[in-house]
């Protein structure tokens, strides 16, 4: 199978290969980073970057026995207010600059649980504020079918990682269209769960 025919699998049908073993996470992993790095640069959806790190954690997966979680091996890159303990989050603002936080947000934990591997960090607007995904950290992140063209906000980054097949499937938050708005705009599904469905760090 081909780098393009993974990174443009579906997510269900991309973690049922994996669980049947008849894909490596180590494969999914370096189809995904190549494709990361051929196409990021453009579009500039993806800010913070963590190849070696997720190669290692696909590698540890491929060696393990146990049983495998329902979201095994798939790469995702949380949006970057999320906090990931360890890991650079921003905000988009120069005043997180260089914050890195202490925790993990309820969501990113859950995601660990279900087997799923951090690359990354997705684009947004300063403290996700706006319609449109650019910031003074990290600049503006361009529409996969066009890059003279906006991707949408505020989880505008999350849109077009996963238009581009850089992500199989990506997080966000929504309050006022945050990810609907980008999913319009880059050509994918931005699903805003009902309110509680999915946990609003702290409150559990």
């Amino acid at each position: 199978m081909s780098e393009t025919d993974i990174c443009y699998m579906g997510a269900k049908p991309l973690a049922r290969l994996l669980r049947a073993r008849e894909l490596s996470a180590t494969e999914v992993l370096r189809a995904f980073i190549a494709r990361i790095e051929q196409v990021n640069p453009k579009v500039n959806a993806i800010v913070t970057f963590l190849p070696e790190e997720a190669l290692k954690k696909a590698k540890a997966l491929d060696r393990s026995r146990a049983p495998r979680g329902p979201l095994a091996g798939l790469p995702i890159a949380h949006k970057d207010i999320v906090p990931t303990k360890g890991v650079r989050t921003t905000f988009g603002s120069p005043i997180y600059r260089d914050h890195v936080p202490d925790h993990d947000h309820v969501v990113v934990e859950r995601l660990r649980q279900a087997g799923a591997i951090l690359i990354g960090k997705t684009n947004t607007p300063e403290f996700a504020v706006g319609a449109q995904t650019f910031n003074p950290v990290f600049g503006a992140t361009r529409n996969p079918y066009d890059l003279s063209k906006t991707s949408g906000g505020s989880s505008g980054g999350a849109a077009a990682a996963v238009a581009c097949g850089m992500l199989p499937f990506a997080d966000g938050s929504d309050l006022g269209s945050s990810l609907r708005n980008p999913g319009s705009f880059c050509n994918v599904v931005g699903f805003r769960p009902t309110p509680g469905r999915v946990p609003n760090w702290p409150f559990r």
